[in-house]
């Protein structure tokens, strides 16, 4: 490509040509660069989109070679028309052609245009559309080319963003991204690098359809050099929308630094001190995030109503005498997020902890400037304002203690009991399975009561927070099969009935022997 424009310029300049054939092979020869070179730059973005590579992205539509045919045809068939057809409309005055029929030759360019973009409307292979929308998209180029026929210029280029510029602005941010990827960076340099590409490109297309609309809107400084209000307010908006640019490329890089550094875990064998960094780091991180969004925010739209000639330090001001009557009028609120700001200082709780408070407890899930979200073990999901949460009883700390109780019968040999369950507890130390959250093993510290049924046995197991209830299990099932095998019994409580035929023989004599008494004492006479 740089060899054709090289080679055709300098043959350009090799000869003297008269003035009129000088601007026509000119003309002609600038439109045919512009034409090879935007073939290239197509078929460069082209290959560039459809071999990605992005493994979390979705197949691009040019994946296919039918598809990428169709597009850099169609390309180069708009361009055609729009390129040659510039520069013959502008040589024709000079070949003394009428303006009737310079007007004639422009308009069935543009009429060229229209009925290219009306064939990719109803034939575009990579995603068809229903014919309510297709007939939409036509009936809107239309009237596109209406506003062109009418010398509607600035209302054409408004239609064209609208419908252009997005998919134009994500395509570029896709290929930007496969440059960046390509280019194999990792950690926060390849992140910056990966922001920087990504959104610069975005950017700079942007940046581009601004100027060529203020440039056909005729707002230039320049232009509005008589009028005050213009040579204002047009500026400030072009410096507003560079601000916009700014704040997007400082946010994302912010939020994809913040991302990577939420999603690095702690290393294989890092101590507790490490441990507990990567959770603090993990908890606090989403809120400084959303304190710097805010931040962004307010700086960028105070920086754009300066650049419209807004005096913003009287907005200060009230802003803060505002803040003020806010904070009496939202105590609640007030409450809420400094409460917030002393449990991040306090280290009472990080994401992935599960916490208790109150009649609230679950797993830290995430936070906000106001409240906490807590996973409940059973699925529920409670948001508690950091005001409500009170005393927070953290349950993922350092280790647990898990104190157990067994009832075994009076006939029972406890020192054997005493053996039997400490042999488990260096079982369970050893297995492989509970061995990394054992920290002391289990054990009987003797006897706690004599109860009215059973001997009552205390137990005690230190784990990692959370590993005492699966390891508790597994003990229980290992002591009852050791119980089992050395005859230790489980205390019950039951209820005894006892009774026998001899009793209840002598109770039905004792009975027949009163009814004989009573009768004989009835028959007695009377006076003796």
């Amino acid at each position: 490509m740089l060899t054709f424009a090289l080679a055709s310029v300098g043959s350009f300049l090799a000869f003297e040509w008269p003035p009129l054939l000088r601007k026509i092979i000119l003309t002609l020869l600038l439109a045919v660069i512009v034409f090879r070179v935007v073939r290239a730059i197509g078929k460069l973005l082209f290959a560039l989109s459809g071999a990605s590579g992005i493994a979390d992205q979705p197949p691009s539509v040019f994946e296919s070679d039918a598809a990428r045919r169709f597009w850099l045809s169609r390309i180069s068939i708009i361009a055609g028309f729009l390129l040659f057809g510039w520069a013959i409309v502008s040589l024709m005055p000079a070949l003394s052609f009428s303006n009737e029929v310079t007007r004639l030759a422009a308009f069935l360019f543009g009429l060229g245009i229209l009925v290219t973009a009306v064939e990719v409307v109803w034939r575009r292979p990579d995603k068809p559309a229903p014919l309510v929308v297709k007939s939409l998209l036509t009936i809107y180029l239309v009237v596109l080319w209406s506003a062109w026929v009418a010398g509607l210029l600035g209302l054409l280029w408004l239609g064209i963003y609208s419908l252009l510029l997005p998919p134009l602005v994500r395509g570029v941010g896709d290929v930007a991204q496969a440059l960046a990827t390509r280019a194999q960076r990792t950690g926060p340099p390849g992140i910056v690098l990966s922001v920087v590409i990504v959104r610069g490109a975005r950017a700079a297309v942007i940046a581009a359809a601004v100027a060529w609309l203020a440039y056909i809107w005729r707002i230039r400084a320049a232009a509005l050099a008589g009028s005050e209000p213009g040579a204002i307010v047009i500026p400030g908006l072009l410096n507003g929308i560079i601000a916009l640019l700014v704040a997007d490329l400082l946010w994302q890089m912010s939020k994809a630094l913040i991302a990577y550094r939420m999603g690095l875990g702690p290393k294989d064998g890092s101590n507790v001190d490490e441990l507990a960094r990567s959770g603090r780091l993990r908890t606090l991180l989403p809120i400084f995030r959303n304190v710097l969004a805010v931040f962004i925010g307010a700086v960028t739209v105070l920086t754009i109503l300066s650049g419209l000639g807004v005096q913003i330090a009287p907005l200060i001001a009230g802003a803060g005498i505002f803040g003020v009557a806010i904070g009496f009028g939202s105590q609640t609120l007030v409450k809420d997020v400094l409460s917030g700001v002393f449990y991040m200082l306090d280290d009472a709780f990080r994401v992935g902890e599960y916490i208790q408070s109150g009649s609230y407890k679950g797993t830290v899930e995430s936070f906000s400037l106001r409240s906490v979200r807590l996973r409940h073990h059973r699925g529920p999901i409670f948001t508690v304002p950091f005001g409500e949460l009170g005393a927070v009883q953290n349950m993922s700390r350092d280790w647990v203690i898990d104190k157990m109780t067994l009832n075994v019968t009076y006939d029972a040999d406890v020192d054997l009991a005493r053996k039997l369950i400490k042999k488990v507890g260096q079982e369970l130390a050893a297995d492989p399975e509970f061995a990394a959250d054992t920290i002391e093993p289990l054990k009987m510290q003797g006897v706690d009561s004599f109860g009215d049924f059973a001997i009552v046995l205390r137990m005690k197991l230190m784990t990692k927070p959370g590993a005492q209830f699966t390891i508790k299990r597994r003990a229980f099932m290992m002591i009852k099969k050791a119980f089992d095998e050395n005859g230790i019994k489980i205390a019950v409580p039951t209820v005894h009935v006892s009774g026998g035929s001899d009793n209840a023989a002598a109770a039905q004599q004792a009975l027949n022997m009163s009814k004989a008494a009573e009768l004989a004492a009835n028959k007695a006479p009377v006076g003796l």
